[in-house]
């Protein structure tokens, strides 16, 4: 079974209370939080003045600051997960991790390819992955991650060039190097680890988490597939207990990550 189905599965099985927020308002926006009520009780939380001129009949718990509300929503247990929608992601995983106590956040987006293959890609931040102890506990905490939704993982590594391409660029050689490492790393750790190099179309035949050689390199994958390719996203989770999905504000489609969200409930 294709395992968005399962996750599509789980969602409607647990049908959780699903803190959506709401920023930037619009008809499109409003719609596709609607349409996810077959997989959650989708909460809004925002400006409650101009939520209502949407004429929508959802649930709506107003905040002036927003982001400070979602987070606090969650980390209260009024509501089973959040997804970040249409607020700033400065101001809202800031506040996530001051919160939690913690310096860094992970996560791991959910993408689906415009043929209909889904996978998941980190790193996805322009800040993260660029280390190979910081790859590895990407990498450790995704597939944890992804046992939540009963997914085990095949992770496929990339670098900036083929193997036979090593001396031509010191670059590419510190990207060839490190993709090594980390493949061995993760077996040695018993994880289903290959080096596909930079053969991302190799990969997604056999892997179902991607792992780019680093986060400008995989937020790029990422907004390449979804904003020009045709593709689709679900949403990056947040590696931790509670279910936070981050979005991206340019997508004004919340319907795939309030589902992801409502899966992940434990």
């Amino acid at each position: 079974m294709n395992f968005l189905s399962i996750i599509e599965k789980k969602a409607r099985s647990n049908h959780a209370r699903i803190g959506l927020g709401a920023g930037e308002i619009s008809e499109n926006f409003i719609k596709s939080a609607e349409m996810a009520c077959e997989y959650a009780n989708v909460v809004l939380v925002g400006d409650e003045e101009k939520i209502r001129t949407t004429g929508t009949g959802l649930e709506i718990i107003h905040s002036a600051e927003p982001q400070k509300k979602l987070v606090e929503l969650l980390l209260y247990g009024e509501i089973d997960g959040a997804v970040r929608g249409t607020l700033s992601a400065t101001k809202t995983l800031s506040f996530l991790k001051t919160s939690l106590g913690v310096g860094k956040l992970y996560r791991v987006a959910l993408l689906e390819t415009e043929d209909g293959i889904p996978f998941f890609l980190a790193p996805v931040g322009i800040d993260e992955g660029n280390s190979v102890k910081d790859k590895i506990e990407l990498i450790k905490r995704s597939v944890a991650y992804l046992e939540r939704l009963g997914i085990r993982a095949k992770v496929g590594i990339l670098s900036g060039g083929r193997f036979e391409d090593k001396g031509r660029d010191m670059n590419v050689d510190r990207t060839l190097s490190e993709a090594e490492l980390v493949t061995k790393r993760c077996r040695e750790m018993g994880i289903d680890a290959k080096n596909y190099a930079i053969l991302i179309e190799d990969a997604i035949k056999e892997a179902n988490f991607i792992v780019a050689p680093e986060g400008i390199s995989g937020n790029l994958i990422f907004r390449t597939l979804v904003f020009l390719g045709g593709g689709k996203g679900y949403g990056a989770p947040i590696l931790m207990e509670k279910v936070f999905v981050d979005t991206s504000r340019v997508k004004e489609d919340a319907m795939r990550a309030i589902m992801l969200a409502s899966a992940l409930r434990n």
